[in-house]
């Protein structure tokens, strides 16, 4: 198995271009492909995973997805989700989005007031929404399949069906937490952004702070404070939530030997291995791969901030 992310030397802001004629933007790709990968933009993004499992990065958020993943994400809030695949593997479609605008919304709040039920919505989308409720999980894919056939008003319509469908149910839950890049600034953001690339890239291999701090042209005092300024988290934690994140995955879906899942995912020693899962999960690795087909669908979310 292989991760493939998109190797991105410089900060990730996506520019997305929109049809002069339409209010939404639907598109979908597979993967890999060159929209994966850790990036940001202005628009809203509602995003639906149609193949593949893998690993979901939001904010300060990570966890695990699979088909039916239906994630709301609100402006500048960095997002990714990465694939787990075999060598050579390729799946030429994977994800089913829509975007659009605040303008857009927003225009249409002045003439039609009816556009304020979706204000709850909206703002909570700052942190990233993921829906959860199967009857709700199952209308996406219809209305999803909607747009991606229809044009014009009838595009526009099944988009509104979904999006009072998104604001009328109760069962989601919030994805990053408050805090995340607390370093002010577009430049801090974007270094921010450089950083956990390269660490998404290396977590599985010996990583230093140095090492990362070299990548980013800093002093590695300096960059030690930078990162636990901007993530709230010192740079050993980031990098541990991240592999036991990983292992969760190994555990859950294998019978490789949990000695062998540690050295995999970038430990070099058992015992901390043992002892940084069991203060992330509350349970051992072992506990864990007994109760993977429960801990794998209602684990606690995993906060990386």
């Amino acid at each position: 198995m292989t991760n493939r992310p998109t190797r991105q030397s410089d900060p990730s802001y996506e520019l997305i271009n929109h049809r002069t004629n339409g209010s939404i933007l639907y598109r979908q790709h597979g993967f890999p492909d060159e929209l994966v990968r850790w990036h940001y933009h202005k628009e809203y993004e509602l995003h639906l995973i149609t193949h593949s499992t893998g690993k979901v990065f939001v904010g300060d958020y990570i966890g695990n997805f699979y088909p039916g993943n239906l994630i709301l994400t609100g402006p500048n809030l960095p997002h990714n989700w990465i694939s787990h695949t075999d060598e050579q593997e390729v799946y030429p479609e994977r994800d089913k989005v829509v975007v659009f605008t605040d303008e857009t919304i927003q225009h249409a709040r002045q003439v039609m007031p009816e556009f304020s039920e979706l204000d709850e919505l909206l703002n909570r989308s700052r942190f990233g929404i993921e829906f959860l409720g199967s009857d709700t999980i199952r209308e996406a894919y219809r209305l999803m399949q909607s747009i991606s056939t229809s044009e014009g008003l009838k595009s526009l319509a099944h988009f509104l069906e979904f999006m009072d469908l998104l604001a009328k149910t109760g069962d989601y839950r919030l994805l990053s937490s408050e805090n995340y890049f607390s370093a002010a600034g577009e430049k801090n953001q974007h270094r921010v952004n450089q950083a956990v690339n390269y660490i998404f890239e290396h977590f599985q291999e010996e990583l230093s702070l140095e090492e990362v701090a070299e990548e980013l042209g800093m002093q590695p005092t300096y960059f030690s404070r930078f990162f636990r300024q901007a993530t709230g988290r010192r740079f050993v934690e980031f990098v541990n939530s991240l592999r036991i994140n990983r292992a969760c995955d190994r555990l859950a879906h294998t019978d490789i030997p949990i000695t062998d899942i540690c050295f995999e995912v970038g430990f070099t020693n058992i015992s901390n291995f043992n002892r940084r899962f069991m203060a992330l999960k509350q349970m051992t690795p072992s506990e864990y791969r007994r109760l993977s087909p429960v801990a794998c669908q209602f684990e606690p979310s995993a906060r990386l901030v």
